[in-house]
């Protein structure tokens, strides 16, 4: 398995400098967001903001009117909490095509609290105007600048960086659902770090004789619901979703909306943070405490079931992808 080093550097400069359009803006965390290197290669096309978000969002949105297509840099966490009314007022609103880059989503940073965006995708999903991409390995981090700057209006999306494992051979594509197995038994659906979680789990589902269908999403809105409701229809036993956000208006939710409004009778387990803030702590640990690796989705797959696999930690070793984080930045922060 591929490890690619700082994908996201790599990627925006290049489009930037075949765009003359394209801005980078940054809320003083140039380094952690990968792109001092930018910043010290091509200073007319940067701009330092400070720690002001909300002046950030509010410049971003004039330089939208005049033509301009801002990325705006920092944790995804800062995109949106200290300057909501902003967001809404001076991007959303007018339909700005600003692209909001979210380091760290999730449990991606030990930072506990205060760094850990986990109700982003249901707070940026409600916002009218507003598309939603999350990347799920290197190629995704790669892709997502390009494809975000397709969007006419604005984009949040949650970004990887550091070391980040080459799962996909193809680029993300706006709106495509990745089949990425097609079982009969059950259907997991998962984006961002998650999916790599149930790669490994699936693997030994399947040889523990349980049929797993998975699906992977980068654009998470809109959301293709007719997608998600063609492979639920499909599979004997329902539905499981995974992911690195609370469950209450992620994932779980758009799948939850999309049964009930299809009046579609499948049984749905939702994996990811359950009501509750996150603590500091490695990426493998927090995933493991709070139910959202490869171990809790096989548990679930069991009651989704009623069979007991006898799959443990050991079986998922041997199927364990990579290791996915850099020692050193991936989750420092």
């Amino acid at each position: 398995m591929e490890m690619v080093n700082r994908p996201y550097a790599t990627a925006f400069e290049a489009h930037a400098l075949a765009n003359p359009e394209v801005l980078c803006l940054s809320a003083d965390l140039t380094s952690s967001c990968e792109i001092d290197g930018f910043r010290d290669r091509h200073p007319d096309r940067f701009l330092s903001l400070g720690m002001a978000e909300q002046n950030m969002l509010s410049f971003a949105g004039g330089l939208g009117l005049a033509g301009f297509r801002p990325f705006l840099h920092s944790f995804g966490v800062f995109l949106y909490r200290r300057p909501y009314d902003q967001l809404m007022a001076s991007v959303a609103y007018p339909r700005r095509k600003v692209r909001l880059m979210g380091f760290l989503p999730g449990l991606t940073t030990p930072g506990g609290m205060t760094h850990q965006a986990i109700e982003d995708i249901a707070v940026m999903r409600t916002i009218p105007n507003m598309t939603v991409l999350e990347a799920g390995d290197a190629t995704e981090v790669e892709s997502i600048v390009a494809e975000a700057d397709r969007v006419d209006g604005p984009v949040y999306c949650r970004i990887l960086r550091g070391a980040v494992p080459r799962l996909f051979a193809t680029p993300m594509r706006l709106g495509q659902v990745r089949v990425l197995a097609e079982g009969d038994d059950v259907l997991v659906v998962t984006a961002g770090i998650a999916t790599e979680e149930a790669m490994r789990a699936r693997g030994a589902l399947d040889r523990a004789g349980v049929s797993v269908r998975h699906l992977h999403l980068a654009t998470l809105k809109p959301f293709d619901a007719a997608t998600i409701l063609a492979h639920a229809e499909a599979v004997r036993f329902g539905v499981v979703t995974l992911e690195n956000h609370l469950v209450t208006g992620g994932i779980g939710s758009m799948v939850a909306e999309a049964l009930a409004e299809a009046g579609l009778p499948r049984r749905l387990t939702r994996l990811g943070l359950q009501d509750t803030y996150a603590h500091g702590g490695s990426r493998p640990y927090l995933m493991r405490y709070y139910g959202l690796d490869a171990l809790s989705l096989v548990r679930a797959v069991e009651r989704l079931t009623g069979q007991q696999t006898g799959i443990d930690e050991a079986a998922l070793g041997a199927v364990r992808l990579e290791a996915v984080h850099s020692a050193a930045k991936a989750e420092a922060l």
